[in-house]
């Protein structure tokens, strides 16, 4: 009997090492690794972001964890980080593949879609209409100030009352988008903009949470009927809307006179040929793409700007005292007058900074075997990027945990930026809408702070900087005070 338990924890034991995912050679260290689990049991499921500072005291800027059996490196500090984007930017390029992520979207999307011919070309073709459509020219400008007008009245219809502005800040930059790719804006009570605004923050939640873990780490559950089956019914429902709008568009588009975004991709399809990867399909997952993009890091940065304004009123005044000085005499600002507002564009960055809208950015993987930091990193590894590691590292910053314009700004006063500052990436997959959402949030906030003074209420506590973790870093939800300024 006791020579049979022997023999039986022996084969556990060999079992056991068997099973147990084993680092390549020369690969980043990192924790002990189960069979199975991984380092799931050395991650909190429903925020890593701190496991992940521990980790990097225990193992250096460059770690490793298994997401169950599959090994990730995780980035931090401005040295590696930069090494991974721009150095070797291209050997980085690629996306994960077979995970939560690229399940729900059915591989339709291009933000995951991995680097290569049909990534280059959706590219290509989006900063092309994105130019045609107005980025950086006055027509953008105009669609945005059109936008505010709406937000503005319902900042004036508040005065005296305090509101939640959430929603006002994801219909406003949800309308914008809107503009750019389906050619028309949706009134703040429309159901179907309710219905995907619901759908992406829910998915959002989701996608770097406990169940999308879950998902990726353990394959044998993904067709049980678990929460993030949720997800996957969430995206069917607005890539349906999205191939309604679709199918609208073929029936009323005049071919060579393209309205907006949706109308120049079926251009492309008309004349398509045998080597282009441009699909109906493809269409509506690229439309959410963007419309994800550029309605979620916009709205949840205007949150946290506000939040932060609220909480240190002082920047609020001097902002506001900058911009009294530039527009005076002028009837709206214009995005070239960032270039007289020092003060401003330094509060802005310093929002970005302290948002950290996407605090792992968006996964990468290495598309051939390639070394990082005197590491061995094999062809299709996952990279996970730490931003905070960057945006609030010592040495980069004059201020790194305190919220302070000063980080953005010289001896003299004029408005620097910092290496450190990368909140849309760097290197071949930087953001695509980084153009816009900088007008975005210039000309949405000094207009807003031009016309209106936003106060913390009184019987609201002190305020809570506390972030919910997500695929996008979001504030608590909170109320504001608004009063329209004396001098307007």
């Amino acid at each position: 009997m006791f020579v049979s338990l022997i023999l039986l924890w022996l084969c556990i034991c060999i079992l056991f090492l068997q099973l147990r995912p084993r680092r390549p050679k020369n690969f980043p260290p990192g924790p002990p690794v189960l069979p199975m689990l991984g380092n799931l049991l050395y991650l909190s499921l429903d925020n890593p972001l701190k496991d992940f500072e521990r980790l990097r005291k225990s193992y250096g800027n460059v770690f490793s964890v298994f997401i169950g059996p599959q090994p990730a490196v995780v980035i931090n500090g401005l040295k590696a980080m930069k090494e991974i984007l721009v150095i070797k930017g291209t050997d980085f390029a690629g996306r994960p593949q077979d995970m939560f992520i690229n399940h729900v979207t059915q591989e339709t999307g291009v933000v995951m879609e991995n680097y290569g011919t049909v990534w280059r070309e959706h590219r290509r073709f989006a900063l092309m209409t994105l130019r045609n459509f107005g980025l950086g020219k006055k027509s953008m400008e105009e669609r945005i100030h059109e936008e505010i007008q709406h937000t503005v009245k319902t900042l004036e219809n508040s005065i005296g009352t305090t509101l939640n502005p959430q929603i006002m800040f994801h219909n406003a930059a949800s309308n914008i988008i809107c503009q750019v790719l389906y050619g028309k804006r949706f009134e703040y009570n429309d159901e179907m903009i309710k219905v995907i605004i619901k759908c992406f923050t829910d998915n959002a939640k989701m996608t770097n949470g406990p169940w999308a873990m879950i998902y990726d780490s353990l394959p044998m559950v993904r067709n049980l009927p678990l929460p993030f089956r949720k997800a996957f019914k969430n995206y069917e429902t607005c890539k349906q809307i999205a191939l309604d709008i679709i199918k609208k568009h073929k029936e009323t588009k005049v071919t060579g006179e393209p309205r907006d975004f949706i109308d120049c991709y079926l251009d492309e399809l008309e004349k398509k040929n045998a080597d282009m990867s441009f699909s109906e399909d493809r269409l509506a997952g690229y439309s959410l793409d963007l419309y994800f993009a550029g309605t979620d890091s916009i709205s949840n940065t205007l949150l946290t700007g506000f939040l932060y304004l609220m909480g240190h009123p002082h920047i609020q005044e001097r902002s506001q005292q900058e911009i009294d000085l530039v527009l005076e005499g002028k009837d709206r600002v214009s995005f070239e007058d960032r270039n007289n507002m020092p003060y401003m564009q330094a509060v802005i960055h310093e929002i970005q900074r302290f948002a950290n809208i996407g605090p792992l950015s968006v996964f990468h993987a290495t598309i051939k075997d390639t070394e990082l930091m005197g590491y061995s990193i094999p062809k299709g590894t996952m990279v996970i990027q730490n931003m905070r590691s960057v945006l609030m590292e010592e040495g980069q910053w004059k201020f790194p945990h305190e919220f302070n314009p000063e980080n953005f700004l010289n001896e003299k006063g004029e408005f620097v930026k910092p290496e450190a500052f990368m909140p849309f990436s760097a290197g071949p997959r930087v953001c695509l809408g980084e153009g816009l959402a900088r007008m975005e949030l210039f000309i949405i906030m000094v207009t807003l702070l031009r016309k209106f003074k936003f106060i913390w209420p009184e019987d609201a506590g002190e305020p809570d900087f506390t972030q919910i973790f997500g695929l996008i870093l979001t504030p608590k939800p909170y109320r504001m005070k608004v009063q329209l300024r004396s001098n307007q």
